[in-house]
């Protein structure tokens, strides 16, 4: 095989590129359908913006690992930086302060900060002795990396970016091997704390989003309206769906956003069960790939960037799926590959690309040990 294939083809990670190929090339199917069969609506852009960001996955991937080191730091103090200039020159967009425009250029700091923690953590836990990590040593400065721009976010107010900044940095400081007990504490103080940051660290809208998770059917018209909607739409694709651009839901205007934080309930009106199990099992796939790759890498640098990268995919598609069925608050968070959108597909490729970057370390690090 190796005589026929180019060998730089062959070391693609094609166990992962393919169902990532058909979850792109299926989410483009899907928003054609939510622009009622148009094309160019959102999926070309969709396609287009794949494009972009593949090849700039690729090219993340050719990184090599001192440099990856050298900017770690660098990188999260100019994302940081971007956070800090979207609450003094942002611009407003549904009721919150997220962007930063230059001329024709708008970009999210917050999505980019995702990847910059886990980029950061794993240089910070990389650099320490391992008789360190069970000390406060090792949780007092990757605390400081996560909490300063959570803050930052959740001022624009964005829940659920800052929610997935915590969840990314948090699974990198429990794959370093900090003491499990801290993170029982962390979690039992965080349930307890949950009255506290309901009635006085939540908007009024974000009050209404949990109270609707809890009992949609209270106001089904209201705030309910949307997981209400989102779960008939589910509920009548049936086993195998109403057929391509069949959907009535989004066609009749029933389902909000079904284009973006609802492409799944869309999806899953038109081709049902089946569908459903395709892009679940896509994801399983492309995720279980990403874990590989940290068990494989040989350091603990490596580790720990491709089990933050996958968590930090794997936060979004588990939070999304669970938000359109009623199993968690409404937070604005798009299934990614799928859902129309640049910010997140820029996010979830960047992740791609250092997955990738790390998949090249540890097909490279068995030659570099012959060579020694």
């Amino acid at each position: 095989m190796s005589s026929i294939v180019p060998a730089p083809v062959a070391r693609q990670p094609w166990q992962m590129l393919f169902p990532l190929f058909g979850l792109i090339a299926f989410g483009a199917l899907v928003l054609t359908s939510a622009a009622a069969g148009d094309f160019s609506r959102y999926a070309e852009s969709h396609l287009v913006r794949f494009g972009i960001f593949f090849v700039a996955a690729i090219v993340i991937s050719r990184f090599s690992k001192d440099l990856v080191k050298f900017f770690a730091y660098p990188g999260y103090v100019v994302v940081l930086l971007l956070l800090m200039a979207v609450e003094i020159m942002g611009t407003l967009g549904g009721g919150s302060q997220r962007w930063l425009e230059v001329g024709p250029i708008r970009i999210q700091p917050s999505e980019l900060m995702k990847p910059a923690v886990v980029v950061a953590l794993a240089r910070f836990y990389e650099s320490l002795p391992v008789g360190v990590i069970p000390t406060w040593r090792a949780l007092i400065p990757a605390g400081a990396i996560i909490a300063l721009p959570m803050a930052f976010v959740l001022l624009q107010p964005d829940l659920g970016t800052s929610l997935a900044i915590a969840f990314g940095g948090g699974l990198v400081m429990l794959f370093a091997g900090l003491p499990l007990r801290w993170f029982i504490m962390a979690g039992a103080a965080g349930l307890a704390a949950i009255p506290l940051a309901f009635f006085f660290a939540l908007k009024p809208y974000q009050q209404d989003r949990v109270t609707t998770f809890l009992d949609p059917e209270s106001d089904p018209l209201g705030e309910g309206y949307q997981i209400t909607q989102s779960k008939i739409a589910i509920g009548s694709g049936g086993l195998f769906g109403k057929g391509f651009n069949e959907g009535s839901q989004s066609h009749l205007n029933y389902l909000p956003e079904p284009h973006t934080d609802f492409v799944f309930a869309t999806m899953a009106e038109e081709w049902g069960f089946a569908g459903g199990l395709f892009v679940i099992g896509a994801f399983a796939i492309i995720l279980g790939w990403g874990f590989k790759v940290a068990r494989n890498s040989a350091d603990r640098f490596g580790k720990l960037l491709a089990a933050g990268m996958t968590a930090t995919i794997f936060f979004y598609v588990a939070i999304n799926l669970m938000m359109v069925m009623g199993l968690a608050p409404v937070v604005g968070i798009p299934l990614p590959f799928v859902s129309h959108g640049g910010s997140s597909m820029m996010t979830n490729m960047i992740c791609i690309g250092i997955l990738m970057m790390v998949h090249r370390w540890n097909l490279d690090a068995p030659k570099r040990g012959l060579m020694a």
